[in-house]
């Protein structure tokens, strides 16, 4: 078996926040030996969430059984995701934004079983939904739990009661033509009907500002898929959750917000 150094491209915030949280862990589930100490295992677990290095690598360069190695990492995704934000937490930060971008991605999964739920038709591929709400900058600042692929952005936004929480705040949230009929706060571009006349000229450049203005939410979308566990799910969907909102606790430490 060869073996090789490697580099991830993350602060040494991340390593020591999560060496914390393990170490804290740890001693709440008690003292008995383990194989790998409380750094070294925030290491392999940003090492598989950053640099996707599967279980099997990840026990060769650590010295570790495959079962251990899964159990690590699965320990320090639950102690992350545990302090992950609820939208109505979040939003005490996001009722100071002049605005916030609200978009919908796809995070690829293998195929499950019952995979019809999963695929969705629009990026012909299985994955689970997933909502991202940024603000005007395009900094992430809350992310959805995951739902089936297929589902509807403009149904996963009422899912999360996104637009209630928006609209409840007074915060404008600009998104794309999927979330039209959505209502309150939620602003999207006009879209030409076929029993309608043509956009105006002037619809048209607002359509153009709209956009402009939600190009910068592509910025937080493509953060994300910097984390390249997120290249293609390859577990259980019911896991997607847990994955993604550790990477978003994660993202935090990296990015911290401004205090609410």
């Amino acid at each position: 078996m060869l073996s090789y150094p490697s580099a991830i491209s993350l602060s040494s915030r991340s390593l020591h926040e999560l060496a914390a949280l393990l170490r804290a862990e740890h001693r709440a589930l008690g003292g008995r030996w383990r194989r790998l100490s409380a750094g070294q295992q925030a290491l392999l677990a940003l090492a598989h969430l950053r640099n996707g290095d599967t279980f099997a690598r990840l026990a060769a360069g650590f010295g570790i059984g495959l079962a251990t190695a899964w159990r690590y990492v699965q320990q320090a995704r639950t102690v992350l995701a545990a302090r992950a934000e609820e939208l109505t937490t979040a939003m005490q930060r996001i009722s100071r934004l002049a605005y916030v971008i609200l978009d919908g991605t796809l995070i690829p999964i293998d195929r499950v079983h019952h995979e019809a739920p999963y695929y969705s038709g629009k990026h012909r591929r299985h994955g689970v939904n997933l909502q991202v709400i940024t603000d005007p900058l395009g900094n992430l600042v809350w992310l959805s739990p995951t739902l089936p692929g297929r589902t509807h952005d403009l149904t996963a936004a009422r899912t999360h009661a996104i637009i209630d929480a928006l609209t409840r705040h007074q915060v404008t949230g600009y998104a794309d033509k999927a979330y039209q009929g959505a209502g309150g706060t939620i602003a999207t571009p006009r879209k030409p009907h076929k029993y309608r006349r043509k956009l105006t000229p002037e619809q048209k450049w607002v359509n153009h500002a709209h956009s402009a203005i939600r190009a910068h939410g592509e910025r937080a979308n493509a953060m994300l898929k910097t984390w390249r566990i997120l290249t293609k799910l390859r577990c259980c969907p019911a896991k997607a959750t847990t994955i993604t909102q550790a990477i978003a606790v994660l993202h935090h430490i990296e990015h911290p917000p401004p205090a609410p």
